[in-house]
């Protein structure tokens, strides 16, 4: 999990250039004090009316100022004014007054006054606290109470040690929340700020949770009449309680996730801030990071961090530091790449130091194509200068992708060059366990580049790091191709061969996620990697995790020309398949129909492939699928089905003993068909599913075998029916059936291979696989015209009077969807829908179903109409009891 260093991030702000502090490096510190727009006209003027905020003046005798707290209240220059005229009250009312006056009369204020000055003045300051928190009390004047509250909240920004003065008196938190409620929009203000000062130290959260702070708080901000300073204090404040853990629930459990969200989009840059820097804190909990995609933050915080003015620095350091927590989890980190942004190791400046810039050549684009020369020289030489750029000639000039990848690798190489790629100072303050998985975002065009760049490195761990990156990253086409633009296939290719093992793994892996693009395995092939991966395959030292992504990788290569080809389309959910297609496959027709054209391309791939592949690596691929998972089985006899279209190879794989390995696998997939039936509900689905693909993968690598002589004669022809037979009559998925039924009809095809004496192979193929995808046909197709042709070739098998056929139909829930096409078809459908159901009806165990399907209003409507077949609806409605 890749670390962002980032630990409790506290709201914290700088009151005063007198009194700042410089933050924790562990925590965000947005300036929430703008000197621009809330300066006081003198700061000499303010201490000497209120010296207990010069108190707060930092020494090294006094406790520690808090870090930085909230902003000045807009209104200041009224709250001092009113300090000094305060209402008048009964004698005692005089009295305090007095007292006030006498209080502030004796402050010193100034920029430059000394320690002494600070510590008499906040010894003779801090003496008046009790008094104002006195003032505070409901049974006040509402506007002495307003007076209190904003001599407290500019007291409580001296730092630590006033606010310990104000807290020292209890029940003072219940009554500055209190105020949130206030008729006052100035005492609202003020006693937000100073909740949001209280709140800044740790040690006071806990009692302003319990005192009800947190959903005072959410109520006032769910206000709509709300103002900015308000919303802006609020905000603040929970971003202070969510530096605690414990408290971040609350905020989850509040309904207040969304609202927060909302509040990135405000118009006040102080409420964005406040609301990335909770979002920020909340990442941190990663199990909170589903709530927080849910509630749509990713686009917001990836806009936010776009942003380019000044004013949105704390907010872009916010942004990005949710972001990497959010890329932790490789789905979010998906959504993040979808938006235009990719995820990339910081590796040291040091580690820059090894680039060298090409040597003037040629030029060309990062994949490695050069730059053609322009048809239309120029008599000056421009041409030479500008090679190949003619604003005339369309054919010449570069596609999107190619500009994109030349713009981020000048980017990112002059970044190089200069010593600016990466600073000395990212991530300082991560401790150095956090340092190794130390990352940065960047936008996809630089990303992209920088990860290229870093993979042409010598620092082996900058090369993993980058290469596991540009696998992370590869999630979707554009990104696959924006990586083969930008020159990393022939890199990756390189460092498959690398001395370090964890390089090896993480180009392996970068490779896998790359090929899932048939433009790159293209370039693959283009880069001479076919032989690269063979190689790789037969070493016998390749950890079995690299060699599952190399054959991955080679299946997907040898797959992308032929794979429309060799293997048929059954996708049941789609309706896709044709039953009269099917039935020819069935008859013999297990080549797939291979064109002219295509069986030249073939023939190119066989010539090519077979000085690569040679007993060495079927040997190896043999060895694999005898002994490797499930998974990797049905990768590597994929493999072995490409390979196989060559006689040369076929012999190969005969004299590696395929024809064993194949029986093995057989035998699995039939102890998987009992697994996977209605008694066996607790298997893992995962591993019953990559059974059947395994087994599936090794049917089509047989049926490609049983072309070829020196196979067949190999083979314990008794055995293998034995086991398709029994695979048959199994649970395994249809589409591995689809396969058997091509393995039996093949082998019947061959004289001499089946015994002529035991049959009803025909039969059961008709039972097992072709009556029940008729059944799925007419269930999950949105073709009208499949359904047709089901309804009817339903109705030809039937028809024959085999009560096997009509038995099967039902056991495949065959009758719920045909009173479904009663009620939906006419014709010769409808017609054939009766019939079918007629027969159904012969067996007494089947009415229940017929009639909870609904089929006797259907078909006395039938009857009552007239319509042309309502003599056979009639024949249906009497042999059923009703």
């Amino acid at each position: 999990m890749a670390a962002t260093g980032l630990e409790k991030r506290p709201c914290t702000v700088k009151p005063t250039k007198l009194l700042e502090k410089k933050p924790s490096k562990t925590q965000s510190s947005p300036h929430r004090h703008d000197t621009t727009r809330h300066s006081l006209p003198s700061v000499s003027r303010t201490l000497a009316m209120l010296p207990a905020l010069a108190a707060a003046s930092p020494t090294k005798h006094a406790s520690p100022a808090v870090s930085s707290l909230g902003r000045y209240h807009r209104h200041h220059h009224g709250v001092l004014l009113h300090l000094r005229r305060l209402p008048s009250l009964a004698a005692a009312g005089h009295a305090r007054g007095r007292l006030l006056a006498s209080a502030f009369a004796s402050a010193d204020g100034g920029a430059g006054q000394d320690v002494g000055s600070s510590e008499s003045t906040a010894s003779s300051g801090s003496a008046y606290v009790g008094l104002f928190v006195r003032m505070l009390g409901l049974d006040n004047d509402a506007l002495d109470r307003e007076h209190a509250i904003c001599t407290l909240r500019h007291y409580s920004l001296g730092g630590q040690k006033c606010i310990d003065e104000i807290m020292q008196f209890p029940g003072c938190i219940t009554l500055i929340i209190s105020l949130l409620k206030s008729e006052s929009i100035r005492a609202c203000e003020a006693a937000a700020g100073l909740l949001y000062n209280i709140t800044s130290v740790e040690l006071y959260r806990d009692v302003a949770i319990e005192s009800g702070a947190m959903e005072e708080i959410f109520s006032r901000l769910l206000k709509s009449t709300i103002t900015p300073e308000m919303k802006e204090q609020c905000l603040c404040t929970i971003w202070n309680f969510s530096t605690d853990e414990n408290l971040r629930y609350k905020i989850l459990g509040s309904d207040m996730l969304i609202p927060i969200v909302r509040f990135l989009d405000d118009e006040d840059i102080k409420v964005k801030e406040a609301a990335a820097g909770i979002i920020s804190n909340l990442t941190l909990s990663h199990s909170y990071h589903g709530d927080l995609v849910e509630a749509g933050v990713i686009p917001k915080l990836v806009h936010l961090l776009q942003t380019k003015e000044d004013d949105y620095k704390i907010v872009r350091k916010e942004a990005r530091s949710s972001l990497l927590e959010l890329s932790a989890d490789d789905n979010y980190h998906a959504l993040i790449v979808e938006e235009g942004l990719v995820r990339v190791p910081l590796v040291g400046s040091s580690a820059y130091k090894a680039f060298r810039p090409q040597p003037h050549s040629w030029p060309s684009f990062p994949d490695g194509s050069e730059i053609q020369w322009s048809s239309r020289p120029s008599k000056y030489g421009a041409t030479e200068l500008l090679l190949g750029l003619s604003v005339s000639e369309k054919k010449t000039e570069p596609d999107e992708a190619k500009v994109n990848a030349m713009i981020g690798r000048s980017n990112q190489q002059f970044l190089a060059r200069v010593g600016a790629i990466e600073l000395d100072d990212e991530g300082k303050e991560q401790s150095e366990t956090q340092r190794n998985d130390l990352y940065t975002i960047l936008p996809w065009v630089d990303g992209v580049a920088r990860l290229v760049l870093i993979i042409g490195l010598e620092d082996v761990s900058a090369i993993a790091k980058a290469a596991n990156a540009i696998g992370n990253a590869s999630v979707n086409e554009h990104m696959r191709t924006s990586f083969k633009e930008a020159g990393a296939v022939k890199p990756l290719l390189q460092l498959l061969v690398h001395s370090d093992l964890p390089v090896r793994e993480a180009s392996a892996y970068a490779l896998e996620k790359l090929s899932v693009s048939s433009k790159v395995c293209v370039k693959i092939r283009g880069e001479a990697g076919l032989e690269l991966l063979a190689n790789v395959v037969k070493d016998p030292d390749t950890p079995v995790e690299q060699l599952e992504k190399m054959i991955d990788i080679l299946r997907r290569v040898l797959d992308m020309e032929t794979s429309m080809i060799t293997e048929p389309d059954y996708n049941a959910s789609t309706g896709s398949e044709d039953i009269v297609n099917d039935e020819k496959r069935s008859q013999g027709n297990v080549d797939g129909g291979i064109s002219g054209t295509s069986h030249k391309l073939l023939k190119q791939d066989e010539m090519a492939s077979e000085s690569i592949f040679d007993f060495d690596v079927i040997s190896r691929l043999t060895k694999v699928l005898k002994e490797s998972s499930p998974r990797l089985q049905a990768k590597c006899a994929t493999v072995l089905e490409h390979l196989s279209a060559s006689e040369q190879h076929a012999t190969a794989m005969t004299a590696a003993c395929t024809a064993s390995v194949i029986e093995s696998v057989l035998e699995m997939g039939v102890i998987s068909g009992t697994i996977g039936g209605p008694e066996n509900l607790d298997e893992p689905p995962t591993l019953v599913i990559e059974v059947s693909q395994a087994v599936a993968a090794t049917l089509r690598l047989l049926t490609k075998l049983l072309n070829f002589d020196i196979f067949v004669l190999s083979i314990n022809t008794v055995k293998i029916v034995a086991l398709l037979r029994s695979m048959l009559k199994s649970n395994i998925p249809l589409q591995s059936k689809d396969w058997i039924t091509e393995c039996l009809v093949k082998l019947e095809s061959r004289d001499g291979l089946v015994d002529r004496s035991v049959s009803g192979i025909g039969m059961e193929i008709t039972i097992y696989h072709t009556i029940p995808r008729l059944v799925v046909q007419l269930m999950t197709s949105f073709s009208f015209e499949k359904k047709r042709k089901a309804v009817i070739e339903l109705n030809r098998i039937i028809s024959g009077g085999v009560m096997e056929y009509t038995r099967a139909v039902a056991t495949a829930g065959g009758i719920f969807p045909l009173v479904k096409m009663i009620e939906e078809s006419e014709g010769d459908v409808l017609e054939a829908s009766l019939a079918v159901l007629y027969n159904l009806s012969m067996d007494p165990e089947n009415h229940p179903a017929i009639i909870a399907a609904g089929a006797v209003p259907l078909l006395k409507r039938i009857v009552h109409v007239e319509s042309p077949h309502w003599n056979h609806a009639l024949q249906l409605l009497r042999a059923l009891p009703v």
